[in-house]
């Protein structure tokens, strides 16, 4: 078994509590799923920042410019940054996934004024928990990013890597899309846009980008047992971070039926 088996083999337990989840159980109406949407987007936006600070690690994004010290994980990174970030929406257009979520949002009629206000208010400022606190955010929320940020912070490329590959949004069921569907059948489409998110992070996250992402680890650990460790133990702090969220959107989910 390769190390990279090894490290998905200790996350399994952790990886079947959130795809077995009940929150999945719980969206039964549009006003539960714009619960989930209006915290789960900032685990979309918490996503994007992995990703830009893998590309910040592993390439050059300052001038003067100078060579990459690793080429294989610089293409690797910037060819996943390049759809993850300026994807083409329905209307092939381009969009990054944070972008086409905002927009499923607004189609679906959940509340984006807070993820709006929070990426506006953050804009050169740098991420802080008592500012988000101050804007409104959920406590899943700022916890979420909170793990996230932490990650980011200890400058440790595998740890990032790590947190980018197994923490993703593959880690939502194919159930899920089938309940989506099964609500935008009685809401006049309203879900269209959401829909398709969802299948477009299936078909990359299933496929070329779960795949790139294991070289990307692979690369960056090698043969490295202390990277490896490292790796194990922020792939770890960021699903149980995923699973506390989950906990706390379906306490939320739970006080509508009150």
């Amino acid at each position: 078994m390769s190390r990279y088996d090894q490290l998905q083999s200790s996350l399994v337990s952790s990886r079947e509590k959130l795809l077995n989840h009940g929150l999945y159980e719980q969206l039964t109406s549009i006003e539960s799923l714009h619960v989930f949407m209006k915290n789960h987007v900032f685990a979309v936006w918490d996503f994007m920042s992995l990703l830009k600070s893998l590309q910040r690690e592993l390439t050059c994004v300052e001038v003067p410019w100078r060579p990459p010290a690793n080429p294989s994980a610089c293409r690797l990174i910037n060819e996943i940054v390049l759809v993850e970030e300026s994807d083409l929406d329905a209307g092939a257009q381009p969009s990054s996934h944070y972008e086409l979520y905002l927009s499923a949002m607004h189609q679906a009629g959940a509340d984006v004024s807070q993820i709006r206000e929070f990426v506006s208010g953050i804009a050169g400022k740098g991420w802080s928990h008592s500012a988000a606190q101050e804007l409104g955010i959920s406590q899943a929320a700022r916890d979420f990013i909170s793990t996230t940020f932490e990650i980011i912070n200890t400058g440790q490329v595998c740890r990032i890597a790590a947190s980018f590959t197994f923490g993703r949004e593959q880690l939502l069921p194919g159930i899920f899309e089938r309940i989506v569907a099964e609500l935008n059948s009685g809401a006049a489409g309203k879900l269209d846009a959401f829909l398709y998110y969802l299948q477009r992070h299936i078909e990359v996250d299933g496929g070329e980008h779960g795949v790139m992402a294991q070289r990307l680890m692979e690369e960056l650990c090698r043969d490295s047992e202390q990277r490896w460790q490292a790796a194990e133990e922020a792939a770890l702090q960021s699903l149980q971070a995923r699973i506390r969220m989950w906990d706390s959107v379906a306490d939320e989910i739970s006080v509508l039926s009150r």
